[in-house]
């Protein structure tokens, strides 16, 4: 009884510490500068829509009722839609990022003391962080047919911060 209750306490230390790389590793990790206002205008969280749909459920539900679909097929579209699913959110991960460094710049050279923006990027890298979290670990679910994948609140949290940052910087700014 000692030894079952003594593996799961590892296993939940371990996968907490995990969670907490992962979630340091996507939130503060510093991003590439100089930021222009010219990126910021054309930053939108419009280029991600298409992961809305990526791993839609409907697709498959399609396919299966196709002459010919086999298991192994839906199990390679699957694997196929994953890794392109995971190249739209490292980039949603790294544009996350520069905003987020952004901010920071312009907190960093802020005549006065910005309390309330410093709160709401450190709420905003908490929250993208655990979406991004679930996110991966619903990819993973995904992967294996056993669920859907659900971005709209990883999105939520970019968008906001991307709104956030573009209301701070004037139209003629460089953050270098």
């Amino acid at each position: 009884m000692y030894i079952v209750i003594g593996i799961l306490a590892v296993m939940c230390v371990a996968l907490a510490g995990t969670l907490c790389l992962v979630i340091r590793k996507v939130a503060f990790s510093n991003a590439g500068l100089p930021v222009t206002a010219e990126w910021i205008d054309e930053l939108s969280v419009e280029q991600y829509r298409p992961m809305l749909r990526l791993l839609d459920s409907k697709d498959l539900e399609f396919l299966r009722l196709q002459p010919g679909f086999t298991p192994s097929m839906e199990s390679q579209l699957r694997r196929q839609r994953c890794q392109i699913f995971q190249g739209y959110l490292r980039s949603l991960s790294s544009d996350f990022r520069k905003v987020c460094a952004a901010i920071k710049v312009v907190l960093l050279y802020s005549n006065n003391d910005r309390l309330d923006l410093a709160s709401a990027l450190v709420q905003h890298q908490l929250a993208f962080g655990l979406s991004f979290v679930q996110v991966q670990f619903s990819l993973q679910l995904y992967r294996w047919g056993l669920c859907d994948v659900d971005v709209t609140s990883l999105m939520k949290v970019f968008d906001l911060t991307r709104v956030e940052l573009r209301s701070l910087v004037p139209s003629t700014a460089v953050l270098t």
